[in-house]
C-alpha cells in the first residue's frame, strides 16, 4: 500500500491574492493533475488567498470579536467565498479522475494555532481541506490557517511519508528577498540556525506567511517526517516532491530531537 502525503497548495499560488476572489484556474488544473499522476495517497489542503484574505483583513477577523464591527457578515462572506475556490478545485480534481471529499474546518475545528482542536476528518481516496474561519473558545471566532491544518495531518496520520509545500513564485525560501535574490540564494537544505528574510504582505496576509511556513515545517520534521517547499509553478517538482524524487526546492530533514 502507497504512502501517505500531506500537500498544501499555497493561497497565493493558486489565486491572485490582489485581485478579489480570482482564482488561477490553470494552476488549479496543473496541481489536479499531479494528484491523479501519483501514487501516493494525499491529503491536500489549500489556502485561501483572494477569497479570503482580502475580506478577512477588512474585517479583523483574525482578532476575533470587536465591539462595534459587523463581523457576522464579513464570515458569512468569506466562508462562502472559500467554498466557492473549493468548488474549482473540486471541480478539476473530479474532471482528472480523483476521487476525493472536502471537510470546511467550520464544521470540525475550534481554535486555531498548531495546537487547534478538532478530530482530522479523512477520505478513503483523497482528502481536501482548507484554511478557513472557524469558532473559538476564547475570542469567539479566528482563522484557522491552512499551514497549522498540514502540520496536524503530517504529524497525526498514520503512514505519512512527508509534507510538501506547493508555493507561490519562488523555488523555497531564500536568504533574502525574491526580488532580490539569485539562484544560489536558494536555501536547499534547512537547519534550527537558518537565517532569511521573508516578505510578508501584512496589508493582505491574515496569516503568518512564508515564516509561519516555516515553523510549522520545522516542527513536524522534529517529528520525524521530510517536508518539502517547491515552486509551485512547476507541477512536475511538485509530482517530484510527492513521490521523493530529488527535486529544487528546500528540504527540512526528518529529525527526533
Amino acid at each position: 500500500m502507497s504512502g501517505v502525503v500531506v500537500v498544501k497548495w499555497g493561497g497565493g499560488l493558486i489565486t491572485d491574492k490582489e485581485r478579489l476572489c480570482s482564482a488561477n484556474s490553470a494552476i488549479i488544473s496543473s496541481l489536479a493533475k499531479v494528484a491523479s499522476q501519483t501514487s501516493k495517497k494525499l491529503v491536500i489542503v489549500h489556502g485561501a488567498g483572494s477569497f479570503g484574505h482580502l475580506k478577512a483583513k477588512a474585517g479583523r477577523l483574525s482578532e476575533g470579536e470587536i465591539e462595534g464591527l459587523d463581523q457576522q457578515s464579513i464570515i458569512a462572506e468569506v466562508r462562502e467565498d472559500m467554498l466557492l475556490l473549493n468548488t474549482q478545485i473540486m471541480e478539476s480534481l473530479a474532471m482528472n479522475g480523483v476521487d476525493a471529499e472536502v471537510f470546511p474546518p467550520r464544521d470540525w475545528a475550534k481554535g486555531f494555532g498548531a495546537d487547534f482542536s478538532g478530530e482530522l476528518p479523512h477520505h478513503s481516496g483523497v482528502t481536501v481541506v482548507f484554511g478557513d474561519v472557524v469558532d473559538d473558545s476564547v475570542q469567539g471566532f479566528g482563522i484557522l490557517s491552512g499551514d497549522d491544518i498540514v502540520a496536524r495531518y503530517a504529524i497525526e496520520t498514520p503512514g505519512v511519508e512527508r509534507l510538501v509545500f506547493a508555493i507561490d513564485g519562488v523555488d523555497g525560501i531564500l536568504r533574502v528577498p525574491p526580488n532580490e535574490a539569485t539562484p544560489e540564494d536558494l536555501i536547499e537544505v534547512w537547519a534550527p540556525d537558518t537565517e532569511f528574510e521573508g516578505v510578508h504582505s501584512s496589508n493582505i496576509d491574515v496569516t503568518g506567511g512564508i515564516r509561519l511556513k516555516a515553523d510549522r515545517s520545522a516542527l513536524v520534521a522534529s517529528h520525524g517526517i521530510e517536508v518539502l517547499m517547491v515552486n509551485g509553478e512547476h507541477p512536475k517538482r511538485v509530482l517530484d516532491a510527492i513521490e521523493g524524487r530529488p527535486v529544487r526546492g528546500t528540504r527540512f530533514p526528518p529529525s527526533n530531537s
